[in-house]
């Protein structure tokens, strides 16, 4: 069986330390066991993108081969400017698969999944189509067993893989015609994490539009601004849309995104340097993560889902 990695060792070997040879330095953000992995070690799942959903369970290899190879080489071209369609290419499919096939991506997609088929049970039964519960339901229906909790919606993950495999191509356009902003850190004593989920969120002025903050060195990221424009159903591989700008930070913004990247980890960060400030920082905001979030909107027709993503606290207050 194949041992699959979720997110790519060529982007974890981009934050080994000097100290440490080919290895890098990681916290555990349930226990803060800290660790020295190097990049074969983590992120890896046996058989973790072979998917029975599809009619060839391990196509997301032939994704893969047209981005992994040429993903130094882009890191590089992001940095002295000279950026081609097969860099755009190769760091918009890297997060596509993060976000398809990443544990963290799977979970956060079965969200949405779990909501239309609610969505659905509760039109089913306004309108009948479902048998009357059954006198041991003291006359619960599946809405209301659904609304106590006493019955639970449960989404095989594999399902939400599936579609993320199918849908990389259109992600990786997305992502490919949208506005980049490559953030070029300028404080040495405070580089950036990665993570097991190196696709951050950052909440915008506009309610359901969320940038993605993408740590791809120490010394750099990217902040990808969705543009409502670009047609969802168009399949750009020209990456017509795409367009750059720079930005140099200081210590306080790169301590801000940092923030996002260690609350948007799943379960482990990972980092260059073992400064004495990053393991009370990780600390201070590890019971975070990325959730799912739906709102119900009702209209003449029935209920509109929004389907949206926040950073959500998963610990009681006194111990975030």
């Amino acid at each position: 069986m194949p041992l699959d990695h979720y997110v790519s060792q060529v982007h974890l070997r981009k934050f080994y330390s000097p100290a440490l040879g080919k290895r890098m330095y990681a916290i555990r953000k349930t226990d803060l066991k800290a660790f020295t992995p190097d990049s074969q070690a983590v992120c890896r799942i046996m058989d973790g993108t072979t998917n029975a959903y599809l009619s060839n369970d391990r196509a997301v290899e032939d994704f893969l081969k047209t981005v992994e190879p040429n993903y130094s080489a882009a890191v590089v071209q992001l940095v002295t400017g000279e950026i081609d369609g097969q860099c755009v290419h190769a760091i918009a499919g890297f997060i596509a698969y993060v976000m398809a096939c990443s544990p963290a991506g799977m979970r956060i997609q079965a969200g949405p999944l779990r909501s239309i088929v609610e969505a659905d049970v509760a039109l089913m039964e306004a309108r009948g189509a479902l048998p009357p519960p059954r006198p041991v339901l003291r006359g619960l229906g599946l809405t209301e067993l659904l609304h106590s909790g006493a019955v639970k919606t449960t989404i095989d993950p594999e399902f939400p893989q599936a579609i993320g495999i199918q849908s990389l191509l259109r992600i990786m356009a997305l992502f490919g015609n949208f506005k980049w902003e490559i953030l070029r850190n300028c404080a040495d004593d405070s580089p950036f994490f990665t993570s097991d989920f190196p696709v951050a969120i950052e909440p915008t002025d506009a309610p359901w539009i969320l940038n993605r903050i993408v740590p791809l060195a120490p010394t750099l990221a990217l902040r990808i601004r969705p543009d409502p424009t670009v047609d969802r159903n168009a399949l750009d591989l020209t990456f017509s849309g795409f367009g750059y700008r720079r930005r140099d930070l200081g210590r306080d913004e790169v301590t801000r995104l940092n923030r996002l990247i260690v609350r948007c980890a799943e379960e482990t960060v990972f980092y260059r340097d073992d400064h004495a400030w990053v393991r009370p920082f990780v600390a201070k905001n590890r019971h975070y993560r990325i959730e799912p979030d739906t709102h119900r909107v009702a209209t003449p027709s029935g209920t509109l889902l929004v389907l949206t993503q926040r950073i959500a606290a998963n610990a009681p207050a006194n111990e975030r």
